[in-house]
């Protein structure tokens, strides 16, 4: 009898997860149709079982993240949405209430997505009429009539470990810094979300947006 609950079991979990993976398949199709995306972005509908949440038209957590996709200015990007409590029984396709901001003071105040802090990030490179790698603060900021421009501001030269530890003459310095300054228009967060900060993660500069109780759509995805 114990041989057999197990093969029930066992059936039961690989029905749900080739549910899922139906599921998110075409939501990924889907999503890229809809946003004429030149391929398959990964889609993953999060939470087990997956059927109960299917027939109640409720789901806790859906991702979807795009790589590669053309951006203005910086040629591509990684175009990222995370959806908690979506529900599909009053909407057309998506209703999505999104999770709220958080901090994590374990992670030296990172976003809840593990986005650093807009303040003091390093930038390193090799400014055109000074011929060495420098380090500078810089912080970010976002500005702009739609809140799409990303705007990047140097703060200071930076030496000591984990920079490139080049002194700049003060005679230099204002040169410097307005080689690392810059802004990047049109960056705009997929289903048109506001940007709530700015950051890094890893080697990467993420702008986020968190909002509450929103109805998306969507070729609202990808915005152009």
């Amino acid at each position: 009898m114990s041989a057999a609950i197990a093969a029930l079991v066992l059936v039961a979990v690989g029905v749900d997860f080739g549910a899922s993976v139906y599921a998110e398949y075409q939501l990924s199709r889907a999503v890229r149709r809809a946003t004429d995306l030149r391929a398959d972005p990964f889609v993953a509908i999060l939470g087990f079982p997956f059927l109960p949440q299917a027939r109640r038209d409720h789901y806790t957590e859906v991702e979807i993240k795009a790589p590669a996709v053309e951006q203005p200015m910086i040629g591509k990007s990684m175009l990222e949405a995370t959806m908690h409590s979506v529900d599909l029984t009053e909407a057309t396709w998506l209703m999505v209430e999104a999770p709220p901001a958080e901090t994590n003071d374990n992670t030296g105040g990172t976003t809840e997505s593990g986005i650093s802090s807009s303040h003091g990030l390093v930038f390193t490179g090799t400014p055109a009429g000074f011929g060495k790698r420098v380090s500078v603060a810089v912080d970010l900021s976002i500005g702009g009539e739609d809140h799409s421009t990303l705007v990047i501001t140097p703060t200071g030269v930076l030496t000591g470990p984990d920079t490139a530890d080049q002194a700049v003459p003060e005679e230099q310095r204002a040169a410097v810094l307005t080689a690392f300054r810059g802004s990047l228009p049109q960056q705009r967060l997929p289903f048109g979300l506001i940007p709530t900060s700015q950051g890094a993660r890893g080697s990467d500069v993420i702008i986020e947006g968190i909002a509450d109780g929103m109805t998306v759509t969507l070729p609202e995805f990808r915005q152009r």
